[in-house]
């Protein structure tokens, strides 16, 4: 398929939309961020969370979901790049970007500790 960049902002956004479609769909780990994603929104739906409290939940969600897109795209261009012959500058780019998603998922997990003892206790 070949790529040209669009000057219709309909057409970018197709673009946009195909990458998070085929992540959705090729990505195990960017499909169990979103399932956890919606339940934490819907948990500030139905909990008593602030406003504050909700939008720190909803960055925290949407910084995971877009270093995922990121780390695929990272991958995927690693493997273009190398095929099968793995350097070690790949893996090294390959890791890297699969940390910056644990990291983010890991600051989600503490934003939603850190809310749900906002809630419980109203510190």
């Amino acid at each position: 398929m070949k790529y040209n960049k669009s000057r219709s902002l309909a057409l970018s956004l197709r673009y946009a939309f195909s990458g998070i479609r085929h992540t959705l769909k090729a990505e195990r780990n960017f499909k169990i961020h979103c399932v956890c994603g919606a339940a934490a929104i819907i948990s500030t739906i139905i909990l008593p969370v602030d406003t504050l409290h909700t939008f720190m939940v909803i960055y925290a969600i949407f910084s995971v979901l877009c270093l995922e897109l990121i780390n695929t795209a990272v991958e995927a261009l690693t493997d273009l790049y190398c095929g099968e012959s793995l350097t070690a500058l790949a893996k090294i780019a390959k890791d890297c970007a699969a940390g910056a998603v644990l990291l983010a998922s890991l600051q989600a997990v503490l934003v939603a500790i850190l809310v749900a003892r906002h809630i419980i206790y109203r510190v």
